[in-house]
């Protein structure tokens, strides 16, 4: 079976710290792990004006970061999915799990997706 684990987190502290946690937790299994690997960041400014009236030239700029992770890995036992979901998280941080690759089952294109 391979799984896709993705972390998503606006602070990029938490989502390292879950990410050494998830790495740390798997290694101790045998399943296979295929690193932790870093996406892009999302960045959204928005431009705010401080005054309603008057005085355009004013202005005041805010942004919002989005972290992303995601780890590939893949085993034979289905323990290690009990493992995953028992797993504590810090608060702050979203975790989905796609099941890339059934072997139980014929393999098919179609991904499923478990929030965690």
């Amino acid at each position: 079976m391979k799984f896709r684990i993705f972390l998503k987190s606006f602070d990029n502290g938490l989502i390292a710290q879950a990410s050494e946690q998830l790495r740390v937790t798997l290694l101790k299994t045998d399943c296979h792990l295929h690193g932790v690997v870093a996406l892009p960041i999302y960045i959204k400014r928005f431009c705010v004006l401080r005054s309603p009236h008057i005085d355009k030239d004013s202005r005041e700029h805010f942004e919002l970061r989005l972290y992303k992770r995601f780890i590939d890995l893949s085993t034979s036992s289905p323990a290690v999915l009990d493992i995953l979901l028992k797993t504590q998280l810090p608060s702050g941080i979203s975790c989905s799990l796609k099941i890339l690759e059934d072997d139980l089952q014929q393999p098919s294109n179609l991904e499923k997706e478990v929030q965690i």
